[in-house]
C-alpha cells in the first residue's frame, strides 16, 4: 500500500502543467478592433497627437508608425506642415523648426516655431533641400570653407536625423527638386575633372538609395546656383546667369525664358503651376510659365510690410506661405514673422491673395537668418 501511494505522488509532480495563454498586446481603443481604431485615430489632427501619445504606450508607438501615416494617407487625412532652418550666428549653427499651432486656444489659433534636434552636422553652409513623402533631404553644403558630399535626412514623423547615401561629388549652393519621388540635384561643383563633369547633375532614389550620374551638355555646367524649383516635371536651376532647367521624363536640357531669368531672383515656390518669388521693389510676383509672363500678386498692401526682409516661400497645401524676418528696430532680437496667402486667379487673368493669418512665430538673436523653408504632408 505505502509503495502504491509513493508513485501514484511521483505521476503527480511529474505531470506536465498546461502552458500560459499568451497575452494579447492591450487594444488601441477597448472595446474596438485595432483597424476600426486605427481609422479613427488616423483621422485624429496631428497638432493633437502629443495628447494621444499619453494614452498607452500601444497609442504612442501607433502615432510614429508607418501604419497610421499609410491610413492618413488613403483616408485623405494628411495635413500640411511648414518646416523651417535657421542659421543660428551665435553659434554659426543651422537648426529646423516646425510651426506648431496651439489646440488649446481654438478660437484665436496661436503660431510658433518648435524647435527641432539639431542636424549631425549642424555648421554646414549652403546646402540644398528637398522633401519626398515624409522625409526632407538636407544636401552637400560647405564645413569650414570645404564643399561636402553627405546628404542627412530627417524623418519628420518622428523628427530623428538619419544618414543617407553620400552623393558622387562634394557640392555647396546647388540646385535640387524632388520629381516621381527622385531627388535631383544641380551643379554647386567645379567641373575640374572627369568625375565632377559626369556627375555634374545627379538622380538620388531613395527606394533603391543609390546615387546615379545625370548627362548634361558642357556648356550649361555653371558652379553656383542661387535657386530652384519644380514645375511641370523640370527641374528649373537658375545660375547666376543663364538658367537651365531639365525634363526628367525627356531627359532634355534648356535654357529658360529671358523674362523668367531676368525676373527671378531668390527663393520660390511654385503653385498652380505659377512661380512666386519677392522681387527687389517689395512685391510677391507670379511667373506663368506657360504664358511666360510676370504678375504681381495683389491685394496685399495692407497686410504685409513692404520690404521682407530674407523673405522665403513654401507652397503649404495649395496655399503660400511667406516667411521673413523682422529686426523689431533696435533691439536685440529678430523676430521670424509667418503669413498664410490664399491665391486665387480672377476672371481678368490678375493673381490675387488673401491673408489668411499673419504673426510672429518665433524670436531669435539679432544676427540670425532664415535659411530656407519647404512642405511636408503626414
Amino acid at each position: 500500500m505505502s509503495t502504491s501511494t509513493n508513485t501514484n505522488t511521483d505521476n503527480a509532480a511529474v505531470k506536465p502543467s498546461t502552458p500560459p495563454e499568451p497575452t494579447q498586446p492591450p487594444r488601441l481603443i477597448p472595446s474596438l478592433p485595432d483597424d476600426v481604431a486605427l481609422n479613427i485615430i488616423a483621422r485624429v489632427p496631428r497638432r493633437h497627437h502629443p495628447t494621444l501619445s499619453l494614452v498607452s504606450k500601444s497609442m504612442k508607438s501607433l502615432l510614429s508608425s508607418p501604419l497610421l501615416y499609410a491610413a492618413r494617407s488613403l483616408l485623405s487625412c494628411a495635413e500640411h506642415f511648414l518646416y523651417i532652418s535657421l542659421r543660428l550666428h551665435t553659434s554659426h549653427f543651422m537648426r529646423f523648426y516646425t510651426l506648431y499651432q496651439n489646440p488649446n486656444n481654438p478660437l484665436n489659433p496661436k503660431y510658433s516655431l518648435i524647435p527641432l534636434p539639431l542636424i549631425p552636422s549642424p555648421s554646414l553652409v549652403g546646402s540644398a533641400f528637398a522633401a519626398i513623402n515624409h522625409k526632407i533631404y538636407v544636401l552637400g553644403g560647405s564645413i569650414k570653407d570645404v564643399p561636402s558630399p553627405q546628404v542627412w535626412s530627417l524623418d519628420c514623423r518622428t523628427h530623428k536625423w538619419e544618414p543617407a547615401p553620400n552623393m558622387h561629388v562634394s557640392r555647396e549652393f546647388a540646385a535640387a527638386g524632388a520629381v516621381d519621388d527622385k531627388i535631383y540635384v544641380i551643379g554647386g561643383c567645379v567641373v575640374d575633372n572627369w568625375a565632377r563633369s559626369k556627375n555634374w547633375a545627379e538622380v538620388y532614389d531613395p527606394k533603391t538609395g543609390k546615387w546615379n550620374s545625370v548627362p548634361s551638355p558642357i556648356q550649361i555646367r555653371d558652379k553656383w546656383m542661387h535657386a530652384s524649383a519644380v514645375i511641370d516635371g523640370k527641374v528649373y536651376a537658375m545660375a547666376d546667369r543663364n538658367g537651365v532647367c531639365y525634363e526628367v521624363k525627356s531627359g532634355n536640357w534648356e535654357t529658360v525664358d529671358s523674362d523668367l531669368d531676368n525676373g527671378w531672383r531668390g527663393r520660390a515656390c511654385v503653385i498652380d503651376g505659377v512661380l512666386f518669388c519677392y522681387d527687389y521693389l517689395g512685391n510677391i510676383r507670379g511667373y506663368d510659365v506657360k504664358k511666360g509672363t510676370w504678375k504681381e500678386l495683389k491685394g496685399l498692401d495692407k497686410g504685409l510690410p513692404k520690404f521682407l526682409c530674407g523673405a522665403t516661400m513654401a507652397n503649404l497645401g495649395g496655399k503660400l506661405m511667406v516667411v521673413w524676418e523682422s529686426k523689431n528696430g533696435g533691439g536685440k532680437e529678430t523676430e521670424i514673422r509667418c503669413a498664410e496667402i490664399q491665391v486665387k486667379t480672377n476672371e481678368a487673368g490678375e493673381l490675387w491673395g488673401n491673408i489668411e493669418w499673419s504673426d510672429v512665430v518665433l524670436l531669435v538673436p539679432r544676427e540670425a537668418s532664415i535659411v530656407h523653408c519647404l512642405a511636408v504632408a503626414l
